[in-house]
């Protein structure tokens, strides 16, 4: 019986596995990549990033507020564009946690990224679809090719959501959400929500 053969493909064999077990012991999973959030105190009209994210009612035809002041500093170009929405996808308004793109008319930005806020209510759970709100604006945000995103604090005005508990489901959803965004800026407008997001980050 020639052994020689037999002996050559066991060599061979555990060459492979000794090669395999070093690969293995070198091999590290791929690093996700992670989301630099920021706070800062400001207008979010006049933000640089790729995208502002506006607080929108659900007609997406402008309001008070954040929305008011995104469709003001604007122009007439971002109505015309959600008044397109409403007349196809939307057509009974963009339901609450969900998030659609605009062009940014005549605003430093690129898109605006519309998504609609819960009214709160102590006796009704409603965190997750707040928590979506920008979960689906970073998602819009990959699709548009977006590296740079600038926040509100979503349903802390008049929808009267406790500011503490908004900036603590804000702050969730942006570090659990899978992105290809490598910036979230959160613009605070007034001085109270600002300590607060800066006492919730640590900075």
């Amino acid at each position: 019986m020639n052994v020689v053969p037999t002996l050559i493909a066991a060599i061979l064999w555990a060459l492979a596995a000794v090669l395999f077990l070093l690969w293995i012991a070198d091999w590290r999973p791929p690093r996700r990549r992670s989301l630099q959030i920021q706070v800062v105190a400001g207008d979010i009209t006049t933000e640089k990033t790729d995208a502002i994210v506006n607080a929108a009612k659900s007609s997406l035809l402008g309001g008070g507020g954040v929305d008011g002041a995104i469709h003001h500093a604007g122009g007439p170009a971002i109505l015309a564009a959600c008044r397109q929405l409403r007349a196809g996808q939307y057509r009974h308004g963009l339901p609450a946690g969900e998030a659609v793109a605009t062009t940014a008319g005549r605003l430093p930005a690129q898109w605006v990224i519309h998504t609609v806020g819960p009214v709160y209510n102590p006796d009704v759970d409603r965190s997750d679809v707040l928590r979506s709100c920008y979960v689906q604006a970073l998602a819009i945000a990959d699709a548009k090719g977006a590296q740079s995103v600038s926040f509100p604090l979503i349903s802390a005005g008049v929808y009267g959501w406790p500011k503490e508990d908004a900036v603590r489901q804000a702050l969730t959803a942006l570090l659990s959400a899978r992105t290809k965004v490598k910036t979230a800026r959160l613009v605070l407008f007034d001085e109270e929500s600002y300590r607060i997001a800066k006492v919730a980050t640590g900075r």
